[in-house]
């Protein structure tokens, strides 16, 4: 059994489906989509128009009207839905959302921004921190973990235009790489370099000085899977031309059809 499962930072759902993203869903039709920064609270998001669709709606909104939130619609019903990572500060943005499927588990994140200055970018490293202890414990009793969404972190200098110019800004940060380093290190894979090493290869552009028709991009959107998910990976895409935001959705397939141990089809 395969399932595509995107992931989309929309920069505001309405806003998204106004320029007609739920015509492109249904055209798509992905098994999961994981959508980033909803910008609405749930009574400002018409679920029915995803149900309508096929899709279960799971919402995990900040307090804050027009901030944040993240959103998963999926086909299959999850056997479990958890909302945030159990502390406050955090939660009340709306920037985690965990389903439990009987394959594997899904953690649709949305990682802080902190271009807005010193605050934000020390409330982004102690949320990372943070997430990384709590993706250390959750895979401890999920193995087959799927942590997609929006970093808001390049990682590489492959993942970033000009990366020499971009040394001192958040997202490319030394402290931001190295925390993406050992991120990895803890056992776990990112799905878009298996398949594709090429350079030039971005999911977010700024709106300023006609940036994406230059193709001065950033790659903050990501599919990162545990070890013992990494054998069920069949392959990873990023949609560039799907423009519904600043950013385009990046995708990961996975196969359950494989063998956990060989990757040899049952």
């Amino acid at each position: 059994m395969k399932k595509r499962i995107l992931s989309y930072n929309v920069n505001g759902i309405r806003a998204a489906l106004n320029k007609g993203l739920a015509e492109w869903i249904r055209t798509d039709s992905p098994d999961i989509l994981c959508i980033q920064e909803t910008k609405a609270i749930p009574e400002q998001i018409d679920i029915r128009l995803f149900e309508h669709l096929g899709y279960g709606c799971y919402i995990h909104s900040a307090g804050q009207k027009g901030y944040s939130g993240v959103m998963t619609l999926t086909k299959e019903k999850p056997n479990q839905i958890i909302n945030g990572m159990g502390i406050d500060k955090y939660d009340q943005e709306g920037r985690i959302l965990q389903t439990d499927f009987p394959d594997f588990t899904l953690v649709n994140v949305y990682i802080p921004s902190g271009t807005t200055g010193d605050v934000r970018q020390d409330f982004k490293m102690e949320f990372l921190a943070d997430f990384r202890l709590f993706i250390q414990n959750l895979k401890r009793v999920k193995k087959k973990l799927l942590i997609c969404g929006d970093y808001n972190i390049c990682h590489k200098p492959i993942d970033i235009n000009h990366p020499e110019k971009h040394q001192k800004s958040s997202g490319f940060l030394p402290e931001e790489k190295a925390w993406f380093d050992a991120f990895i290190a803890d056992g776990l894979v990112d799905t878009f370099r298996i398949f594709h090493s090429a350079p030039n290869q971005y999911s977010w552009w700024s709106y300023r000085a006609n940036s994406r028709t230059k193709n001065l991009g950033w790659r903050i959107d990501y599919h990162i899977v545990s070890d013992e998910l990494k054998v069920h990976v069949k392959d990873a895409s990023i949609f560039k031309d799907i423009e519904y935001s600043d950013h385009c959705p990046v995708s990961v397939t996975l196969d359950f059809a494989l063998n956990n141990e060989t990757g040899i089809r049952r």
